[in-house]
């Protein structure tokens, strides 16, 4: 039974045959761009990546211009497995991946991000590679990585962790095309706050929030744990971006009954993960990036 719940967790983030698609990126011999035991692995590792992952989809919908791209380009709606799929493996692979294989990924995901272009409903143009646009979505992500790992995940950092968790993820963004990623958590807030201008709820990012709330297609029996693992994400956002995206704000059940929920839904996907032995495999030391 946990097997099954842990292939069935896995085959939602992973594709049909979460195993290979596990083993592809974890056995192959090869340097890392990153130790075994550093920030990046043990966040990125972690079950409060659920948990993070709505977090960052629901703030990352505040800035128009990422927003229009995700409406208009990501199919979403249409594939939210398949969106999740190929996010998940695109960390994976700069994460636990080899250095070559982790180099093909930001290619991928480079080419991908050249043909994402338009216009907002305001006129401005956007685009996917543009440096500023990705910024954004990279300290949205990083920020609610951290928040809920520190919160949720089995072995919190200290405070040199949490600043090398948001060097590393710079390497990764560096990579991308962002030439200014923050490199410690005081320059992680600075760049979060710079942005505070430019943020505010379309009728898309309201639709990206009711979707995460309430569409996401799952079975009946595993709604209960998705809404806890979303609740737990709305009570990791900013107290004004509640009522932008009409999100509930009740920060007293916030401290006790949903963060409660949160580290117990955390708890069985672990729970569940851990009936899964590791990849072994022959790491080559750490690739020099």
């Amino acid at each position: 039974m946990r097997r099954a719940a842990a292939l069935a967790i896995l085959g939602r983030v992973a594709g049909p045959d979460p195993l290979a698609a596990r083993n592809a990126i974890h056995a192959p011999v090869g340097a890392r761009w990153f130790a075994p035991e550093s920030a990046i692995v043990r966040v990125h590792g972690d079950a409060s990546m659920f948990i993070g992952g709505v977090r960052a989809l629901l703030l990352q919908s505040l800035h128009p211009s990422v927003m229009a791209a995700v409406a208009e380009h990501s199919g979403y709606e249409s594939d939210p497995w398949g969106r999740l799929q190929r996010t998940a493996t695109f960390l994976a692979e700069t994460s636990f991946g080899t250095a070559e294989n982790a180099e093909r990924a930001v290619r991928i995901v480079k080419a991908r991000h050249k043909r994402v272009t338009g216009t907002t409903s305001d006129g401005a143009a956007y685009g996917a590679s543009n440096p500023h646009l990705l910024l954004w979505v990279h300290v949205a992500e990083v920020e609610s990585f951290l928040l809920a790992h520190q919160l949720y995940g089995r072995r919190p950092l200290d405070a040199a962790g949490c600043d090398e968790f948001v060097a590393q993820s710079a390497v990764v963004a560096g990579k991308l095309g962002v030439s200014d990623a923050p490199t410690t958590v005081a320059g992680l807030e600075g760049a979060l706050a710079g942005f505070r201008p430019e943020l505010h709820a379309t009728p898309a990012s309201l639709m990206v929030a009711d979707f995460l709330r309430h569409g996401a297609p799952l079975p009946w029996a595993t709604k209960p744990a998705y809404g806890a693992l979303v609740g737990a994400a709305i009570g990791l956002m900013p107290d004004w971006t509640r009522a932008e995206l009409d999100l509930p704000h009740r920060p007293r059940f916030e401290r006790t009954a949903v963060r409660v929920g949160g580290r117990a839904v955390t708890s069985a996907i672990r729970w569940a993960l851990d009936a899964v032995p590791p990849v072994k495999h022959d790491r080559a030391g750490v690739h020099p990036r």
